[in-house]
This record gives structure tokens, sequence and C-alpha cells, in this order.
């Protein structure tokens, strides 16, 4: 979940840009300074300087002096080092002038709040928005880039969008900040054992980070447990305090997040968390060794790791704890609503109904998914133990909305039940997400009985953006400057919806050559990464077939590497000649399960079992290739997304609340293969249906076909059937392996409808086959695809239509 906060005051108008008015600030500053101050800024000039020599010169200090070395004993690694604290160096200039900017204009702000910012490599970003491309020259830059650890801070689509949206905020000049956890081990590291997801911890802050600000004198007190007190004031009104606390420490540090075309420079805050007594020595003296340190272990372990593993009670707690840690840090989109009811009635004396609107007024709230599972409920009496008067408060806001809902369903208990912060179970839940859309005045999703109740003026259903810049201009610099050598300039880096040009360059024989090369470039690119992380050798040649994205059962992967072993069979069944007019194709997946995920990882283990016989198997004459590329992050979705020449985005039909990723494949001139889902709706009502290949059952008949498997006899479709059979003679392993993932299909009563969409699945596979061997017509479609994306900029406005 995340949330925009937005400043309840009122909107203040300035007719000044960003940079008209810190000249504006400057003027008004020197009238004064000394004639003395004035002299030296002259000569001196403030901050550094962004020419080439300048930088030389800031890279050499940086060498010495920062990293104590001398310059004939500098590595790649060093050399990322010094280049990001001379990058650094202007960062932090433009961000000063930024919040001193601000200061003195005072506008409107927003917050934005998501626990995660998956914000991917740093420096290159910077270089661009910084406009410092052409004075880093000098030495070779792909080496110095590929130094840099990702930031592990996000585990998918969720945190990449919060990233895409600060980078367009920040562009936007948008006075905005972000408020996030830093973990300290983030995501996990993913690698791969006989086939196996295996987790290891993701050191990402083991070298120095270069990319934040330690803010070491922002320190917040959180409370947790203790108990609540009550207590009638001067004005005869009942009052509480929540006292004998646990207290746990949050320590600020600061993110610069610099704009595109612009000065404004904006910022991630990201809070750690520490003891407020990291020692104790009395314990220590008397030979307590290791409840010297308890305290410290303790504090420290809410912000140790991204979403610790909640399928145990102790996970869930950690979770809960991480959740509230970061609300009374900052505030967050659920607990925050809670949190600031609190103050405003507790701490500040404001009446009930006062402090609510205010509380309302404040929250927006956007929901990822309507999945089950990603509907956070916390159990009652953990909340009771851990927040004491958080729990009193939702009792209340709970009791006052339920009371409006009765008045307007009198005796309609389902209604009650369906609507209410308290599912009544045993124990009790709070559903958050309940809470969320009860106290916001705007809720980005659709939430049915909650539209029923408050009518849809509170509700919307935007779609997501992506930013063009990461997506394109540096993913894939061939094709940003060819696109920018077609429509004459850069503009289109912050308006997408001049990528409309392109459609005068489909009959262009030459530009459609030129594009299919830089598509070549990009697939030799990524059949060398392979190579080199998994030791397949695939040809770039063959049409690239992609899923990348987090391991799901709703995702269905697990759908995709059926139809795999699909092709695989009937490939074998053909003689020489057929198979030579074959489509050669690779598969490529990439992602990470969750670590308590079962059947996801034995998802993962199913693709690289079907890897082990494919890819050895000379028989097929390298017509099929099955590749799981390890630890997908930010970086390898960079290499990958622009060599893809299909992308699938699959998942069962109402169950992708949107989906970012099929975005960017499209905007480098990938085609998708796709359920009538997520985005994919809005992408094929931008590019026509000529450019998209859909198949698969449509939301509304989800329930039905549901309820059909669970008390109907439903026979598996055909093919599938034999798919399972051959999974179950153990062609592909031990069969006993993949019992469970098997069950998910029989007993589990295919939940997510595999069965019912594969024929289509299969049949628009082979339109895909069929439209790949007309290369001519492939290119059009490719730049067709990416002409027709400027609805999908996280920049996207009203005024560019």
């Amino acid at each position: 979940m995340s949330a925009e906060v937005v400043d309840p005051a009122p909107k203040r108008h300035h007719k000044r840009t960003f940079t008209g008015y810190a000249k504006h600030i400057i003027k008004k500053e020197q009238a004064k300074w000394s004639k003395e101050t004035l002299a030296l800024w002259e000569k001196y000039g403030v901050g550094e300087s962004d020419d080439k020599e300048a930088i030389q010169k800031s890279f050499i200090r940086h060498v010495t002096t920062t990293l104590a070395r001398s310059m004939f004993n500098i590595d790649n690694f060093s050399a990322y080092q010094a280049t990001a604290h001379t990058v650094r160096d202007r960062l932090i200039q433009r961000w000063n002038d930024t919040q001193q900017t601000y200061t003195e204009v005072d506008p409107k702000r927003v917050y934005y709040l998501s626990l995660e910012f998956l914000l991917g490599r740093s420096l290159d970003n910077a270089l661009l928005n910084l406009g410092l491309k052409e004075s880093c020259g000098g030495f070779r830059m792909e080496d110095i880039l590929d130094q840099e650890v990702d930031a592990a801070l996000g585990n998918g689509g969720l945190g990449r969008l919060a990233a895409c949206y600060m980078d367009s905020l920040a562009s936007l000049d948008y006075p905005a900040w972000g408020y996030g956890l830093r973990y300290t081990y983030g995501i996990f590291q993913q690698r791969l054992k006989d086939g196996y997801q295996v987790e290891f911890p993701d050191y990402w802050l083991n070298f120095d980070n270069p990319w934040e600000l330690p803010r070491l004198d922002i320190v917040i007190d959180v409370q947790f447990c203790g108990s609540v007190s009550r207590y009638t004031d001067e004005n005869e009104r009942v009052r509480h305090v929540w006292e004998g606390t646990e207290i746990v420490q949050a320590i600020a540090y600061d993110v610069p997040i610099p704009g595109y075309g612009t000065k404004n420079c904006i910022n991630i805050r990201l809070w750690s968390s520490k003891p407020e007594r990291q020692f104790d020595l009395n314990r220590f003296n008397e030979g307590q060794y290791e409840q010297a340190v308890q305290e410290q272990m303790k504090a420290e372990n809410i912000t140790a790791v991204l979403y610790p593993n909640d399928n145990h009670m102790v996970g869930k707690e950690l979770r809960l704890k991480q959740q509230y840690f970061w609300v009374a840090a900052n505030t967050h989109p659920t607990l925050a609503i809670v949190e600031l009811q609190r103050i405003l009635v507790d701490l500040e004396g404001l009446d009930w109904d006062d402090a609510w609107g205010i509380v309302t007024r404040t929250f927006a709230f956007t929901n990822h998914t309507i999945l089950p599972e990603a509907m956070e409920r916390w159990p009652v009496p953990m909340v009771s133990y851990l927040l004491p008067r958080h729990m009193q408060i939702i009792f209340d806001i709970n009791l006052f909305f339920l009371q409006k809902v009765e008045k307007a369903y009198p005796n309609d208990r389902e209604m009650l039940a369906k609507l209410s912060i308290i599912e009544e179970s045993s124990p009790q839940f709070v559903r958050m997400a309940h809470l969320a859309i009860v106290g916001s005045h705007r809720v980005n999703g659709i939430f049915k009985d909650f539209v029923g109740f408050y009518g849809d003026k509170k509700f919307e259903n935007k779609t997501n953006g992506i930013t063009p810049r990461r997506w394109l201009h540096q993913a894939n610099p061939k094709l940003s400057n060819l696109i920018t050598e077609a429509l004459g300039n850069k503009d289109w880096l912050k308006n997408l919806y001049l990528l409309k040009g392109l459609e005068k360059c489909v009959g262009d024989k030459t530009f459609r050559k030129r594009w299919v090369t830089v598509k070549h470039s990009n697939k030799v690119r990524l059949a060398d990464y392979i190579n080199k992380c998994t030791g397949i050798n695939v040809n770039p040649n063959a049409l690239f077939d992609v899923q990348v994205k987090r391991i799901h059962e709703y995702k269905r992967q697990f759908m995709n590497i059926l139809s795999v072993i699909h092709r695989y069979n009937i490939l074998k069944k053909m003689d020489t000649k057929e198979r030579a007019k074959a489509v050669p194709r690779v598969v490529i997946f990439g992602g990470k399960a969750a670590p308590g995920y079962y059947i996801a990882k034995l998802v993962i283990k199913l693709i690289n079992s079907v890897a082990q016989v494919v890819n050895k198997d000379i028989s097929i004459e390298n017509t099929l290739k099955v590749v799981f590329i390890p630890d997908y992050n930010v970086s390898v979705a960079e290499i990958i997304i622009p060599a893809s020449d299909i992308s699938q985005h699959i998942s069962t039909a109402g169950t992708e609340a949107s989906g970012t990723s099929n975005m960017k494949f499209v905007l480098n001139g990938g085609l998708i293969l796709g359920t009538v889902d997520g985005a994919n709706i809005e992408i094929h009502e931008e590019i026509g249906d000529d450019n998209i290949f859909m198949f698969g059952h449509l939301a509304d008949r989800v329930d039905d076909l549901r309820h059909a498997h669970r008390y109907r006899n439903v026979p598996m479709d055909p093919a599938l059937q034999a798919i399972v059979n051959d999974i179950e003679s153990g062609h592909f392993g031990d069969s006993r392996i993949f019992a469970p993932l098997i069950n998910t299909l029989t007993h589990g009563k295919d939940y997510y409808l595999i069965s019912d969409d594969f024929e289509s699945y299969l049949n628009a596979q082979n339109l895909v086959d069929e439209a790949y061997k007309d290369q001519e017509g492939w290119s059009k479609k490719s730049i067709l695809c990416a002409a027709n994306m400027g609805k999908f900029s996280s920049e996207e406005r009203e005024d560019n239509f």
C-alpha cells in the first residue's frame, strides 16, 4: 500500500518558476551582503562548476582525499566511488538550493509514502538529470556504472512505481517528499541451487553509499506496547494517555532526487531504527554479554529486512512494528490515519469530530491490488499488544462509521459485516484497506461495496505510469538516439505524447531497418548477459519471449512454462523439414518468489527443470531455449526490457490492479501477449488490435468459472492434461516434487483458471509465431507500439492532449 498525504491548507499560486524564484531570492539576499562578500562570490562562484575540467579536478580530489588512494591505485569500483562523490557534490548543491527556495516560497507540498522505493542505480540517472553526461567523459563510463549496487529498498512493481513517481514529481517542479524505511538488507539476493530459489541477504550497504545523507541529528522516539490510562481534564472531558511504552528511535537518512530539465531536486527520507539505549553496561559488567546488546538488536531488527516473512506470528508482529515505526516517524496510508487522530485528540486536545475532519481531508489512498493476500489484516490481539491506544481508536472509528452505514442500510447485517473495519472472526482482524478507505477523502481503486455506500465521487481509477528517461533513454540509449534523430529534438523525454511523430516513420524502410538493428544489438547484449550469469548460449536471431516479474500464482508463470512443455513436445514430433520452418524461440523468465511462498518457489523449480531437459536436447536443433535469469532487479530489467520481442502479461482477468512492466516493454518497441487485465486493457486501446495479442476469458466470467470448478466435475483441457501427464511421468525430474503444483490444478480447483484459458493461450502463441515470420510487418508493429505510449508516462497531464 502507498499513499499521498496532501497538505490540507489552501493552495498558494505563484507565478514565478522555480528557477526564476531562486534568482529572485539571490538578488534579495545580495543587498544584505558586504562588497567583500560579493567580490568573493564573483571570484570563486558558489558550489561546484559543471565544466569538464572542474569535474576532472573533483574526481581526482575524491580519489586522493575521500578514498585515500593515488591515481595509480584505482580500480573500476574506486572510479565509481570517486565519480559518485563528484556528482553528489553537485547534487547536494542543487538540493540545498531547492530546499531554501521552498522554505522561502512556502508552497503546498505533496508527501508520497511507500514502504518500498525501488530506485535501482542512481549514478546514471543523476548524470542525466544534472546534465553532466558530457562533462564526465574521459573514462569508460559503462565499466564504472556497472560497479553500482542496486538500492535494495523494494520488492517489485509497487516500489518501482514509487521511484518513477518521485522522478516525475521532481521533473514537474512539485515540492514533494517521499518517506520510506532504510532497510539494512532489503530484498534478498536470489540464487539457484539445483533449480530451487535460495535466498541470501543483500548486503547493499556494505560499501559507502554516496546517494544518502545521514541526518543523525533528526531523531524521533517511537513507542510500542505499554498501556492506556484515562483521566478527566479541567473541562470535564475524558482524555487518554499512552504510557509505560518501549522506545525505539527513528534516525533520518535523506536521498536527493534530481528532476530532469529543471533545477528542482526533491527528497526521499528513509528511517533507520536504533535503540534508545544501545548498550547496557550494568549487564555487561555482570557477565551478561548477550543481554547487554539485546535491546540494540531488538530495535535494529525493525528495519533490518524488507517485509519479513509473515507466515508465522513473529514475522507478522515484526511487519506490524515496521509499519507503525514508519508511521510514527512520518505517516503511513493506514496506521497514519489512526496516529494522526491520536495526536489531534490525545495530545492536541481537539474534539473527536474536528480531529476526524482534519484526518479525512489530509489523506488520499491508492491501493496496489485488491487480491485477498494483498489486503492486509492484522489480528486484534496483536494490535492491542503493540499499539493499545491505536486499537481503541480503531474501534471508535469503526463504531461511528457503522452507525452511518446502519442509517443507510437499516437492519442489513450483511452490509455491516462487509464494510466493517473489524472482521468478526476468531480472533478478530483489523482490515487495513477498509480503514484506509474510511479515513481518506479520495481513493484510487474501485471497491464495489464502498462505492455503493459513499457513491462514486470518492473513488477513481487512475492508470499508473513510468518515467521514459529511466525506461527508454537510459535503458535503451541507441533507440533513444534514433528517436531523437527522427523527431528532431529531445522534447519527448518530458512529453511522451511526442512519440506519436514516429508514426510517419513506419513507411520508411531505412528507418525500419535501423530500428530492427537497434533491437538486434539489444538482444546481443542480453544474450551475452544470459551466457555470463547462467552459462546458456542463446541465439539473438530467435524470437525473445520474456516474462519477468514477481513469481505469483495469479501472474501465471506456471501457465507459461506449461505452454513451453507443449511447444517442446510438438517440436520433438516434427521432422527436420518441418522444424526448419518453426520460429526459433528463447523463453526468458525472471523474478523472485516470497521466501514463504512454497507454490511460487516450485514454479521456479519447474522452470529450471524444464530448461535442463530442453536446453540439452540437440534433436530440436536450437529451435527452443529456456532461461531463468536469477536475482532479477531494476538493473537487470534495464538489460532485458529493450531486448524483448514479445513480453507476457498473462494474469487471470480481474486480478492485476494495473502493472507497469507491460508499459516498459511496449515503450521499447516490444509487443504484448496478454489477458484482458490490468493496464493491458488501456495499452490495447492506445496501440490497436493489430499490435497486441490478447487471449483468455474476461473478468465477468471468472466467478462463474471458479464456481463450476468448485462444484462440478469440469474436465481439464486435453492439451493441458497431456502436459500434466508428461510431468507426472518423471520426464522433468522426480514427479513427487511437483505434486503440490499439479494439485493446484486438480484438488485446488484451478483457482487461477489455467485450464480454462489454455486453449486460447496456445492459439495466441501460434499467432505470435506467424506474425514474427513477417519481419517487415513485425518492425512496423514495433514502431507503432512505441509511438502510442504517451498516455503511460508518469508525467502524463491533461494539458498534454
